[in-house]
Parts: C-alpha cells; sequence; structure tokens
C-alpha cells in the first residue's frame, strides 16, 4: 500500500494519542525507519505494557488458544499473553507479513476487541505495523475486511526528526555530522538483491560499533563495518567523511579558500565526497528563480564558477558530479544556475 500523504516520527504520537485510543491503527513505511520503536515509547507514553506479537511467527491457534472443557462444554482459552486483566498495548508487528488463515484470526481482536469470550480491557490500544511489497520485504496482500476495520498512516523517514533523537540518543558524532551535511543519506529504498542499505536503523548499528571500536578506527575496518550496514555509495561516503575529520579537509574550507581540492591519486573517494557535498549544497542554498539571489548567494556562485574551473582540472568526473542531472535526467540544479556555468566556466578558464 502506497500513501502520497504521509507523517513523521514526530507528527506519529500525537496522531496516535487522539486515533489509537478509540480505533486500531495500522503504521506501514519501509523497514528501518523506526516503526516498532516508535509505537512501545508511545505505549510507554500511555503507562501501558506494549505486548508485541510477530505475524510471521503465529499460527491461528496460538491466538484463539486451545479448547477447554466447562461445565460440559468446550471453550477456547486465549494464550496468557493476550488475555491479561489490565489494559496494554497490543502490538500485531509484521501483520500483513502473516498468513491468511493468521490475518483472519485476528478479525475480531482488531475490530470487535475481543477473542471468544475474552475482551481487551477498556484503555487498551491495538496497533498494527508492517512494511509494503514495494520495499521488497515480505508482505502478502491484506484481505479488504482488514484494511477496513483499521485506520492507516503511512510513516517516512525524516533526517530533521532523526537528528533531533541522535543527539540524545548517543549516536556517534561523526554519523550525526555527516547526515547534517548528506541529510539524502539517511535512508535509500530497499535494493532487490540481497544487500544492505541504508536506513535510521542502519546508522544505529554503525554507531553501535563506532563507539565499540573507538575513534582509532583503521579505514578497512571502517570499510567492512559501513559497507555492512549502508548502501554501498553511502558507506564510501561517509569513509571519504571521515578522512576529511582526520585530514583536516573541508568543504567550506576549500570555498573560503583555506584548503584546496585534494590533488592525490589516493585521496580520489574524499574529492568524490567533498564534490557531491558540493552538489548537495548548491541544492539546499540557490533560488529558483535567479532574481531571488541575495549578494551573498551571486558571491558564492561566482565562487563556486571558479572552484568548478579547478576541480575539472583534477578531474572532469568530479566537475560534471556537481553539475549533474537525477538518474531520470531531471536537473537537480536551478536552470539559472547551470546556464551561467555552461556560459562563464569557458571564459573564466580562459583567464587562468
Amino acid at each position: 500500500m502506497q500513501s502520497s500523504v504521509t507523517v513523521t516520527p514526530d507528527q506519529l504520537p500525537e496522531l496516535l494519542l487522539h486515533v489509537a485510543v478509540v480505533r486500531p491503527v495500522f503504521l506501514w513505511g519501509a523497514p528501518g525507519i523506526g516503526k516498532s520503536s516508535l509505537v512501545r515509547t508511545f505505549a510507554e507514553s500511555l503507562g501501558l505494557d506494549c505486548v508485541t506479537l510477530l505475524g510471521t511467527q503465529l499460527a491461528p491457534e496460538d491466538l484463539i488458544g486451545v479448547p477447554q472443557i466447562v461445565d460440559d462444554r468446550s471453550r477456547f482459552a486465549p494464550p496468557e499473553m493476550i488475555a491479561r486483566p489490565e489494559p496494554y498495548c497490543l502490538f500485531l508487528d509484521e501483520l500483513n507479513a502473516a498468513s491468511p488463515e493468521v490475518q483472519k484470526s485476528f478479525y475480531s481482536l482488531i475490530l470487535d476487541r475481543r477473542i471468544g469470550t475474552y475482551e481487551l480491557p477498556a484503555g487498551s490500544v491495538v496497533i498494527g505495523a508492517g512494511n509494503r511489497a514495494t520495499d521488497n520485504a515480505l508482505a502478502r496482500p491484506m484481505a479488504s475486511a482488514l484494511v477496513n476495520r483499521m485506520v492507516h498512516l503511512h510513516l517516512r523517514a525524516d533526517v530533521d526528526d532523526w537528528l533531533k533523537w541522535a543527539a540524545t540518543n548517543d549516536i556517534h558524532p561523526w554519523i550525526i555530522r555527516y547526515l547534517t551535511q548528506r541529510p539524502d543519506h539517511l535512508w535509500s529504498a530497499p535494493p532487490k538483491t540481497e544487500a544492505p542499505f541504508s536506513t535510521p536503523r542502519g546508522w544505529h548499528m554503525l554507531s553501535d560499533a563506532l563507539h565499540s571500536c573507538g575513534d582509532d578506527i583503521d579505514d578497512t575496518t571502517l570499510q567492512v563495518l559501513s559497507a555492512g550496514t549502508l548502501t554501498l555509495g553511502h558507506s564510501s561516503g561517509f569513509r571519504a567523511f571521515v578522512k576529511t575529520i582526520r585530514h583536516a579537509y573541508d568543504l567550506d574550507a576549500v570555498i573560503k579558500g583555506d584548503a584546496s581540492w585534494p590533488r592525490d591519486p589516493a585521496d580520489r573517494d574524499l574529492l568524490y565526497f567533498l564534490s557531491e557535498t558540493m552538489r548537495a549544497r548548491l541544492i539546499k542554498e540557490l533560488p529558483g528563480d535567479r532574481a531571488h539571489t541575495s549578494p551573498a548567494v551571486q558571491r558564492f556562485v561566482l565562487r563556486v564558477k571558479s572552484l568548478l574551473i579547478e576541480l575539472a582540472e583534477i578531474s572532469v568526473e568530479c566537475a560534471q558530479l556537481v553539475i549533474a542531472s537525477d538518474t531520470d535526467g531531471v536537473p537537480l540544479l536551478p536552470s539559472w544556475f547551470l546556464v551561467e556555468v555552461s556560459r562563464d566556466l569557458p571564459r573564466l578558464a580562459a583567464r587562468r
């Protein structure tokens, strides 16, 4: 299931507070963006225990329980983890990955809040979560009867929310600084093959590994760890960023003229990183209309043109990377800037 209407992690608790207490909610989102931890945190905020059931690990009898004979009649006894006397948060994780039979077993629990003769205590909340089929994750079609029993919210990864959380949750400072510069690297779409890809969860795992190894971690180990938790291109960019820290390279220093583009062939990964960072800076700071540029932006543009000439002398590929379009051929930078670059660079280069 896809939706153009999404919510951020910061927006989710307020929505759940008003919706989940009156109706079951299903939370959609890509793997690794924090769905489970957000639900557990929400339950804690209400003072409720969070009971998690994994749809992929259940059979129908795990929900309805086993039959017992009571007064010459059979009665199903639901499992102890569900049949609780006090209100709680029932979290149905990976619900849409469960078999159709298991999904059917949830119908009465989700809509009527009961299994057999057991009814969820007043004040309990029911929240489901799952990945989308487009994420190349294990997901089965959800029957329309089950879809119609819940309010559906679509969660997206948000770098500002994550960085705010990271600042108070012991995420390694290298990672915070890197994602501040490259917010587009927080998350990437799951690949079609079995390979690591960048998610908030992946960055958290890398942070734990970095804390364990220490800041004197060698580049080979850093390569192994980052490649094992991130998209390959993001891993390469992060390693180059760490090199900028260790060798006092910084894009701001290059722009100010306090440092130059790295020319050593051994630092080619660093050159690529700085080129990509330059492109990200331009995307962020250049207005869509030339008429809206301030004097400071105009001075910045002039400096960038000069730096592009210097960069092309070292690597034409890196210079092209700064102004390249996306994979669909759509320009990432404003058209007025691209026109100026194509017009002015030959003239500026002739003056050198």
